[in-house]
Order: C-alpha cells, then sequence, then structure tokens
C-alpha cells in the first residue's frame, strides 16, 4: 500500500565518530524522516553536505551518531547482514572491480542473501536474474564482460543486480554522475518507472536538479544552513524553500522552468510580447545581453514583439524595426 513507512528516524546524528587517528565529526545531530512505499525520492544537496554519510547511515553502512533508524519499526542496527541484504539494496557510484565478470555473473551476485556466496543457482534463482536484466532493459548484455560496458551500461547492471535482491528499497548515491544526458535521463526514468509500477521505494542523491524535479514523488533537501527539509515535490517547489537552497545571490530558482539560474538582474529593461516558448527563449537571450524583462512598457527602453521565429518587431520611442532571425536581433542587443 502507498503511503506505507519503510524507513523511519527521528532526531538522528550523522557523521564520523573518534577513532585513535581522529576527532569525532558530528555532521548533523537532529535528522528526522520517513520514507514511503512506492516512492522515488531524491536527495539534493552542495557537495559537503552529507548525502554519502547519510545514504551510508541509512544503509547501515555505517552507524548513526546518536539516535535509531527503524526499518519495517525495527531498529535497523538488529538486523542481520543477510537479513538487511534482503530488505534494502544498494548503489554506489564508486567504480567496482567486476570487470572481469560477466553482467549474467554480477547481477547473480544479488541472490547471494538467498543462495550464499558459494550457493547454487536454482532455476528460481535463474529466472529472478533474468526477470532483473530484463526490467533495467540491460539483457542483451548478459555475456558481455562488465568491464567492456558504458558508464550508463554499468548503473543498470548494479541496479539489476540490486533488484535480483528482491529488496523492497533501494539506495543510489549520484547514480547518473559521470553519464551523458541520454543516460542521466534513461537512468532517471528507469528508476521512476521501478518505484510506480513495482512499487520499489528508491532514495537516491543527486545533483541533476531538473531531473528530479521531473520524476522524483519527494524531495530532501540537505544543507548544513537549514538542516534537512522534506516534502512533496510541488509543495518544495511552490514554497520558498528553493530560493535559499544555495548560498549568495549569484543563483535564483525559476518557478516557471523548476530551473536553478545566474541572477542576472538588470536596471536596463525590455518590454518582451511572446508566447510559450518563444517568450522563454527571447527573455533568456534579453538578459544574456545586459538586460531584464519588465511587464511595465512605460519603464522599458524598447519593446520586443515576436510572433515567430522569423517574425521579431522591435520598437524604441522612435522607430519600429523588422527582424527575421534571432541572429539580427542579437546584433541589435
Amino acid at each position: 500500500m502507498r503511503g506505507e513507512t519503510i524507513i523511519s528516524a527521528k532526531n538522528i546524528g550523522i557523521g564520523y565518530a573518534k577513532t585513535k587517528h581522529s576527532e569525532k565529526t558530528s555532521l548533523y545531530n537532529d535528522l528526522s524522516f520517513n520514507l514511503y512505499k512506492g516512492e522515488l525520492v531524491c536527495l539534493l544537496g552542495s557537495n559537503g553536505a552529507g548525502k554519502s554519510t547519510l545514504l551510508r547511515t541509512i544503509s547501515a553502512s555505517q552507524p548513526a551518531l546518536n539516535g535509531k533508524i527503524l526499518f519495517n519499526n525495527k531498529d535497523i542496527t538488529t538486523y542481520s547482514e543477510k537479513e538487511l541484504s534482503r530488505l534494502l539494496g544498494l548503489v554506489l557510484t564508486d567504480k567496482t572491480s567486476t570487470g572481469g565478470l560477466l553482467v549474467r555473473e554480477l547481477v547473480e551476485l544479488g541472490r547471494y542473501p538467498y543462495t550464499g556466496f558459494f550457493g547454487q543457482l536454482t532455476k528460481e534463482d535463474k529466472d529472478i536474474v533474468q526477470k532483473a536484466m530484463e526490467d533495467v532493459c540491460i539483457v542483451h548484455k548478459a555475456n558481455v564482460y562488465v568491464a567492456q560496458l558504458s558508464d550508463g551500461e554499468r548503473q543498470k547492471a548494479m541496479i539489476a543486480k540490486a533488484l535480483a535482491q528482491e529488496c523492497p528499497v533501494v539506495l543510489l548515491d549520484e547514480p547518473t554522475a559521470f553519464l551523458d544526458i541520454e543516460s542521466r535521463i534513461e537512468i532517471m526514468n528507469l528508476l521512476h518507472n521501478l518505484a510506480m509500477r513495482k512499487e520499489k521505494t528508491i532514495l537516491l542523491s543527486t545533483h541533476d536538479i531538473d531531473m528530479a524535479l521531473l520524476l522524483a514523488d519527494r524531495l530532501w533537501l540537505l544543507s548544513r544552513d537549514h538542516g534537512l527539509k522534506i516534502g512533496v515535490t510541488e509543495d518544495i517547489i511552490l514554497s520558498d524553500v528553493l530560493d535559499h537552497f544555495f548560498k549568495g545571490n549569484s543563483i535564483t530558482f525559476d518557478r516557471n522552468s523548476g530551473s536553478f539560474l545566474p541572477n542576472r538582474k538588470s536596471d536596463k529593461k525590455v518590454f518582451l510580447n511572446a508566447d510559450n516558448y518563444l517568450f522563454h527563449w527571447t527573455k533568456n537571450m534579453i538578459e544574456r545581453h545586459g538586460y531584464s524583462v519588465t511587464e511595465d512598457k512605460e519603464d522599458a527602453l524598447f519593446s520586443v514583439f515576436v510572433s515567430s521565429k522569423e517574425n521579431i518587431r522591435v520598437q524604441t520611442a522612435d522607430t519600429s524595426v523588422e527582424l527575421n532571425s534571432y541572429e539580427q536581433l542579437a546584433k541589435f542587443l
């Protein structure tokens, strides 16, 4: 049932415990959250915010400094390693030393919690491995060495391995890092579909904010200044939370496009009349040339009217100029 809490925590601390060589480093002392069944959740934060540390803590790869993380209302530290590996899959960005394995052999490692390291795969195990590869569209590479895969294909293979574990929760640390745009979109869409159609609970850290805003059911915003802010994606977008997500005044969040943009303020005002995408891209050109767009004609140095990319009119106080391309508009600006 969607809305069912799978993992929860209240006022936990994350960081690094004191060791022989280093003092205790506490990143946060009071993080609280719930992860719900069948949701894709994107964890956003700047470099050094502690995203990877939080994921490792949730996966029990490193202990919480204080407080408890509950998995199905049970302290996650009380599960055995084998029990936990049947509940939670972890996919890291780090290149793994699996290049000498075939893709099928890598995905078969996902059955380890059920068979043991030297266990024999049953027909059921092999069917699960086959289905996992089919679900992530990597089955055609089953007999190819992992070392021969592209970065995007390698990520698919690692996700297939997590699916072969048959765990309800999958955690991923920046799964789209270093991928080209096609692979980034493909991986994010794959994870969205796994959450929606397979009712997997998927939490991933990412810098790919545009895709996160499009596909995530819920956002986790992590920062040293504001801690952890959580909400349904649209609630976050339509609030002022993202406006203060990054420090400094050089970047601003545009609710219309759902993107973070450079803050290009200017006292030189231009009135713009255009529809839909023509407005967006003409505004982009105007601001790139050191102007800002205003809704007040009286406050503008001149006006730009766009009915198509070949039909652009610039109206000044003294004259009207007809242009037939954005190259001509750029020269005018």
